[in-house]
């Protein structure tokens, strides 16, 4: 029998998880397999291979894949950009050795900082005569002779990967463009990423990084992409963006640096799916994982975006989920500092060797060993398809509290306590930071291990409920499945609110528009099925950065105007404090970027309510220490139906992930599955 399967994959730094959706009958089935970091084409495909195979299926029953990829994430984070080239606007050859008058935490704590490498290393830095103003009219002609000699020096050393950002080629990509085609005729081989095409906005030093990492990954991409095709053909590849839509494999070559938070962007879409269907609408998401743990904040059933990120140490301007991560996963290290104190994180045992319960070789104490020595996960993962050594998990904890001259439960607790203000921290950040009271938002845990530290973050941070997903070491995967295909455009035009184009304004979200409904009809969408957003970054005159706001659709007309000021207004006040709403002459406002996302829309799985059920039997009881060690009853997650109620102290497991229940909590059944976890 012919079926219609949508797989969503997540290839994460420890499992790869995957989730097959059956479009006629609603079937949904999930698992997961360790991922291969040396080749992630390998363990991609061998997840495929699993889930068809546990649905008796076939690879021409796939009708399409979307997979979420660390792939260039991980090249950014470890710094693999040799061989990297850049071109710019004579007389600006050190627009990255200048780059920006900021010192982390502030010159008072960073006495000692010095300065990274630049992405490009100034020998590997060429300028070309030409020059434009930022309305885009030309001062001085583009150097064609120059272009050449630019173009040939890179080529006799072998350079490929070439980023171009001349000055003010936002405003007119012209002198860009002209580039390519030379770099195109004398330097055939070279990979090349214009300014123009990545990020057509202002602020030179940005723009110049981000088309420079664009160029660094697109190689490895477009090789990952192409083995994943080769070995998988049928299904049309979707990966996800960092913006929260996905773009097809052949498109997404030409675009890379949109997928540089690939895995965790699908995470949070996921979340936001599952509990706006239960009715909460605005929640802090965290996706514990074996690396690293993920935090972002929903609101109004979306996901918050930023264009201020960062990948490493490099600055990359692109429109993401706004998400902060820390080295705080089932996989982060427990180590002693020269002075004789316990850290946690941010190095990981990752997959392989993996933390000392895996038996495969770990030497150091990880999250997991904790967890396990605790009794708090049980004596395997994966339902038993990963067998853990839980005595080796005590001993490395033993000889940890022998040098602390702790005792094992107290060296065990305080690892897992040290990652629970890791990860409440980053929530901090993601909440207050931004002007967000961390106590109005029930928190969405999911991940591998994600759930284990719910209650105590219940604790720490005076949460109102934890939510735990059905399934959630595979959420991620799940979201890849609710994603539309999106695409973001944006143009940066400076201009007082007092003296607004209006007609200009219109003219330019009207060419943003055409190029993101020829994007849509290339990934096979028709005009009918378009959808549009505008927004509009803005700031009062003589501030340095700005504030996103939606834009109403319609005509572009004064009452859009207003509505967008009021819109800007609104926002400034609830990030810092204040506005300016009612002194206009001396704090006037200025437009800065205008933009457009062009979405496709997709069929999202159907969220069915269950019939409640009685109450939940125990399967067993195991010594775990809480505030001791107690006689903890355990529960099997698929046996639990909505309606039922379970105090701890307890643990209740499932296939990908366990919750350690404390005494003091419950966990209550919702009509969808979920858990909620409440003091």
């Amino acid at each position: 029998m012919t079926r219609r399967l949508r797989i969503g994959i997540d290839t994460g730094g420890t499992f790869t998880d995957v989730v097959a959706l059956d479009e006629d009958t609603g079937e949904m089935i999930t698992t997961k397999t360790p991922s291969t970091p040396a080749d992630p084409a390998q363990g991609f495909e061998a997840g495929v291979q699993k889930v068809l195979d546990l649905l008796g299926a076939s690879r021409p029953d796939i009708t399409a894949l979307a997979h979420g990829t660390t792939v260039a994430t991980n090249q950014l984070l470890e710094d693999r950009l040799d061989d990297l080239g850049f071109v710019t606007t004579e007389g600006f050859e050190f627009v990255l050795e200048i780059a920006r008058q900021s010192v982390p935490d502030g010159y008072g704590n960073s006495y000692f900082w010095v300065k990274p490498p630049r992405i490009v290393p100034v020998h590997r830095v060429r300028t070309v005569g030409g020059r434009l103003d930022h309305t885009g009219a030309e001062l001085r002609p583009f150097d064609e002779e120059s272009a050449v000699a630019v173009a040939r020096w890179f080529r006799d050393r072998g350079i490929r990967a070439i980023g171009v950002c001349f000055l003010h080629s936002y405003a007119d990509p012209v002198h860009e463009l002209r580039m390519r085609e030379v770099l195109r005729r004398e330097h055939p081989e070279a990979v090349v990423s214009l300014s123009c095409e990545v990020l057509r906005e202002y602020r030179e030093y940005e723009r110049s990084v981000t088309t420079l990492v664009d160029a660094a990954v697109k190689p490895t991409m477009t090789r990952y992409i192409q083995r994943l095709t080769s070995r998988m053909p049928g299904g049309r590849l979707h990966v996800m963006k960092s913006n929260g839509g996905v773009l097809s494999g052949e498109e997404v070559i030409h675009q890379p640096i949109t997928t540089v938070l690939s895995g965790p962007a699908a995470g949070a879409l996921g979340a936001a799916f599952i509990t706006q269907a239960a009715g909460r609408g605005s929640v802090i998401t965290l996706d514990g994982g074996g690396t690293s743990t993920d935090v972002a904040v929903v609101l109004d059933g979306e996901p918050t975006l930023t264009t201020e990120g960062t990948i490493g140490r490099h600055p990359v301007k692109i429109p993401m989920i706004d998400i902060v991560t820390v080295g705080a996963g089932g996989g982060s290290v427990a180590w002693l500092s020269p002075e004789g104190t316990m850290k946690v994180g941010p190095r990981s045992a990752g997959a392989d060797p993996g933390p000392l319960c895996y038996g495969r070789g770990g030497t150091e104490v990880t999250v997991t060993d904790a967890h396990a020595a605790l009794g708090r996960i049980p004596p395997h993962l994966l339902g038993g398809e990963i067998p853990l050594d839980v005595e080796a998990a005590r001993a490395g904890a033993e000889a940890l509290a022998a040098k602390l001259g702790l005792t094992l439960e107290r060296a065990a607790t305080g690892i897992l306590e040290i990652s629970a203000w890791n990860q409440a921290n980053a929530i901090r950040q993601i909440t207050v930071k931004r002007g967000l009271d961390v106590r109005d938002y029930p928190l969405v845990a999911f991940g591998g291990s994600g759930p284990l530290l719910a209650c105590r973050l219940l604790d720490i941070l005076g949460l109102p409920a934890a939510v735990i997903p059905e399934n959630p070491g595979n959420l991620s995967a799940f979201g890849l499945l609710t994603v539309d295909v999106k695409n973001d455009y944006v143009r940066t035009r400076v201009e007082r609110d007092t003296a607004l184009d209006l007609a200009a304004v219109s003219g330019v979200y009207a060419d943003l528009e055409h190029q993101a409904a020829t994007a849509l009809e290339r990934e096979g969408f028709p005009r009918d099925r378009h959808r549009f957003l505008r927004s509009a970054d803005l700031r009062y005159y003589g501030q340095a950065f700005e504030v996103r706001v939606a834009a109403p659709d319609g005509p572009l007309d004064d009452a859009f105007r207003d509505e967008v000021v009021r819109r800007f207004h609104d926002a400034h006040e609830g990030l810092y404090g204040y506005c300016y709403r009612d002194d206009p002459g001396r704090h006037p406002v200025e437009w800065v970027n205008l933009r457009v996302s062009g979405i496709g829309p997709i069929t999202r799985p159907v969220l069915r309510e269950r019939p409640p059920g009685g109450e939940a039997e125990r399967t067993g009881v195991r010594p775990v220490f809480y505030d001791d060690w107690t006689d903890a009853p355990i529960y099997q997650r698929a046996q639990l139906a909505p309606g039922t109620v379970i105090e701890g102290p307890a643990v209740i497991e499932e296939f990908g992930s366990t919750l350690p229940l404390h005494p003091g909590f419950q966990a209550r059944v919702d009509g969808h599955g979920n858990l909620v976890v409440t003091k």
